[in-house]
């Protein structure tokens, strides 16, 4: 459940309470949920959740670690590029600006600190981006590029952008087109 060396309840009222967690941040804002409002609507005592979690924090990082996990299912495990290489990578990238962005709406401050302090959510999706490069360089679809700087540089796009429509409040379509835009004049120069 968490990485701490204290002793701590884990059972069926953990599930609930990260899963309502989720829920009210999901609806009001991780800003907005707490310890009272979980309270209240399992109607359970102080105990109950001191007993399972240090803090609301702890929660939430749970919260936003299953979401991110879900975000990650858009990297499909077997690239099919036999079409359009280019396309491919567009059409991943938007599923997972369309996937992230409401979960990013809502923990905004929470997710950009926990994805900025993360070396295992880094590691993870710059590997992903460094197969993609692996393959378009294989297939001749794209140039002779070094592969971990690009990776660096297509996670700082992606993750800038996101922060960005996501802060500046612009509606699902605007992000993308906007980032569609963006990502074909990354790729553009990446072109064999």
């Amino acid at each position: 459940m968490t990485d701490t060396k204290d002793t701590l309840i884990y059972d069926e009222i953990s599930e609930k309470i990260i899963e309502l967690a989720g829920d009210f941040a999901m609806q009001e804002g991780a800003r907005n949920v707490t310890v009272r409002k979980i309270l209240r609507a399992l109607g359970v005592t102080n105990r109950v959740f001191y007993n399972r979690f240090h803090n609301m924090d702890e929660v939430l990082e749970l919260v936003y670690r299953r979401a991110a996990l879900k975000m990650r299912e858009t990297i499909q495990s077997e690239i099919d590029i036999t079409t359009d290489f280019f396309g491919y990578v567009q059409d991943v990238a938007v599923k997972t600006l369309l996937r992230t962005y409401e979960i990013k709406r809502q923990f905004s401050q929470f997710a950009f600190e926990f994805d900025s302090s993360s070396s295992e959510n880094f590691v993870w999706w710059t590997n992903e981006i460094k197969k993609m490069i692996t393959i378009g360089r294989a297939t001749g679809q794209i140039k002779d590029v070094d592969a971990e700087l690009l990776s660096y540089a297509v996670w700082c796009f992606v993750r800038g952008y996101n922060a960005d429509a996501v802060k500046r409040s612009l509606s699902r379509e605007e992000a993308v087109r906007y980032f569609t835009f963006g990502l074909d004049c990354l790729m553009e120069g990446i072109r064999k």
